[in-house]
Order: structure tokens, then sequence, then C-alpha cells
């Protein structure tokens, strides 16, 4: 059971460190604020000199006892332990604001991150002789039920969680970046290394790992990773879906040629619908760590949806319009062509019509 009583000398000691050149007489002064004064006081003597005037009959109005039903409202109005704790955690947040931030910004994203990794964690299953099985790069593949694997196909690896949890790890990003400019770095500062304990801690139990430095190699490739994620992402969120899409298909699809078009655009449609319902968050739920992700398998029907779009006629307007008419162009100088000559003559004669 946690103590309610407030030691004075660590309290002692942590003003000190804050500020070495506080007097004594400051910390006297602050330990009389900080900390209450007893509502009553046992004492021998005066007891025993209250007894004494009560037998001589000579007590007066200052050594009578006190009233009970007065003293019960003078314990009534008296400060709880409670209300105690409450004053003197405030009083030291005044005190050590650099300090307590750091702390309540490293519990809260503690909790923002498990959000995050918990969205593609998997399982390695080894054998009898230890071994996983792997893929044909190398890389040990696991077991999960994980949406991110069984829908998406993706393999079930440590390089495919890492993506994974960096998109989510950078949908809190955005919303952290709307805190006031001095608290944000070091929220930020925590998520990451959130991350990097919990990387490393799979990378010695899951993958068996036992070299620090190796592992020390692969966290630094892993915060690379992290920052060119910083910039694909927050380009692809101010230029559009295709860059969007092209920063997805790079990192979590690895830049595979046989992605599936409906796969790529039901990942970029989820990180949007996410990046805005999760930048509506008050500030308090993301300060308490309390937020949770949606289902991407309900971005499906949006995804599939056809634009209206699609059916409308093509108009070709500016750059576009002179780029058509300069094939269209150099397909009919090409067709009336039938040596290289001709062929260089055309390109010459075309590239000075669209230069006037």
């Amino acid at each position: 059971m946690a103590s309610r009583y407030t030691c004075k000398i660590c309290l002692r000691a942590l003003i000190s460190r804050s500020s070495p050149n506080i007097s004594q007489s400051t910390l006297r002064s602050s330990k009389r604020t900080i900390l209450p004064s007893r509502c009553f006081s046992l004492s021998t003597r005066r007891l025993d000199d209250t007894r004494q005037a009560v037998g001589k009959g000579t007590l007066t109005d200052d050594q009578k006892p006190a009233d009970p039903l007065a003293q019960g409202d003078l314990l009534k109005d008296a400060p709880s332990s409670a209300s105690t704790s409450l004053k003197l955690a405030a009083t030291l947040r005044k005190r050590f604001k650099s300090t307590t931030e750091t702390y309540v910004a490293y519990g809260s994203t503690e909790q923002l991150y498990k959000t995050c990794g918990a969205q593609a964690n998997y399982k390695i299953i080894r054998d009898k002789d230890g071994l996983a099985p792997k893929t044909a790069t190398g890389e040990e593949i696991g077991e999960s039920d994980s949406w991110w694997y069984k829908d998406l196909g993706l393999s079930c690896a440590f390089n495919t969680w890492a993506q994974v949890t960096f998109l989510h790890m950078y949908i809190l990003t955005v919303r952290i970046r709307l805190f006031p400019p001095e608290h944000a770095p070091t929220w930020q500062q925590h998520l990451i290394d959130h991350f990097s304990f919990a990387a490393e801690e799979k990378m010695e139990q899951q993958h068996a790992i036992t070299s620090g430095s190796i592992r020390s190699r692969y966290l630094k490739d892993l915060f690379i990773q992290w920052r060119g994620i910083l910039a694909a992402y927050d380009e692809g969120l101010v230029k559009g879906d295709a860059v969007m899409a092209a920063a997805v298909w790079r990192n979590i699809f690895k830049g595979a040629e046989d992605v599936d078009p409906v796969h790529l655009a039901t990942v970029v449609s989820y990180l949007r619908r996410e990046i805005a319902r999760v930048g509506a968050l008050s500030d308090d739920l993301i300060a308490n760590g309390v937020v949770d992700f949606g289902d991407p398998r309900t971005e499906n029907s949006a995804v599939v949806m056809k634009s209206k779009l699609m059916d409308a006629p093509f108009k070709e307007t500016g750059p576009a319009q002179s780029t058509a008419r300069f094939w269209h162009h150099f397909r009919e100088e090409l067709s009336r062509t039938t040596n290289n000559c001709g062929l260089v003559q055309a390109h010459i004669t075309i590239i000075r019509t669209e230069s006037a």
C-alpha cells in the first residue's frame, strides 16, 4: 500500500536540485506553504497542566478542553490527505514543469504506441530445431490473424510489421503536431523511442538476434526509414491521393509489381480517413492515450464504388492539350516516314513547330 506521507528530505533535495541558489529561508517558507500544519497536537506536558488545573479548580478559558462538536467542525474543515497530495502535486508541477511534462508524455505515448504496434503484430513459431520459415529474401515468417496479412497478402515478417506500425504512428504524429510548439517535439520523440524499445525487444525475443551491435545497426536503419516515411506521407497528404498511393506502395507493399490496385486504394483511403478522425479528437484523449484505430475493411465499399467522373467526357486543356497535339503530329509524321533519316527529320520538324 502506498504511503501518503510526504518526505521532507526528498522535497528539499528536489527543490535544491532544480534551483541551486535557493536559500534556506526559501526552503523553510516553501515547506510551510506545501505541507499543512497538524490540526491538533498531543502533548503530555499540556495534558498534565490541564489535569492539575482541573484538580485545583483554576481552569482558565484557554485551558478548557475544546467542545467535541467544535472539534469535529475543525477536523471537518481540515484538509484531507488526498487534497494534500493534490496540492503537493500541483505545487511540484509548477516548480518542475519541464520534468512533469516529460513524465506525462512518456506514459501517454507508451499507450499510444501499444495501439500502433498491435495493428500488425505477429509471433514467430519455430520447429524443434529452433528454425522458422523464411521468405525468398531471408526474412523469418511469423503467424498472425491481422487484416494486413490475411486480406492484403503481405508477408508476416518484421519489416512489414514495422511499416504498418510506422503508418499508424504517422497518423498520431499528424495529430500531435497540433499540440503547442513547446510540447509537440517531446511527444513525437517519446513515440519513436517506444517504437525503438519494442523493435529491439522483438529482435531479441522473436528473432533471436542476441548481438547488440546488430540490433543497433537495424535500429539506425529503421530510424532512417521513419524519417523518409514522414517526408513521403507528408508529400502525399499535400499533393493528393496519387502521390500518397505511391508512398504507400513503396513502403507497405515494398514496390511489388503485382500489387492489387484495390488493396492499394483501400490503404490510402484508410490512412486519410484515420488522419481526419484522429485529428478531430480532443487534446485530453490524446494526452491520456485513449486512441483506437478503425477497421480498414470498411473502406472497401468506398473504394470499389464507381466514380461519376469515369463516365464524363475527357477534356484536354492547358499543357495536356499541347502534349496530346504533339503526339498526334508525331504519329502522323511517323506513318509517312519509312527510314531513319525521315524519322529524325520528322522529330526536328515537330519540335520546331511546337516551339514556334
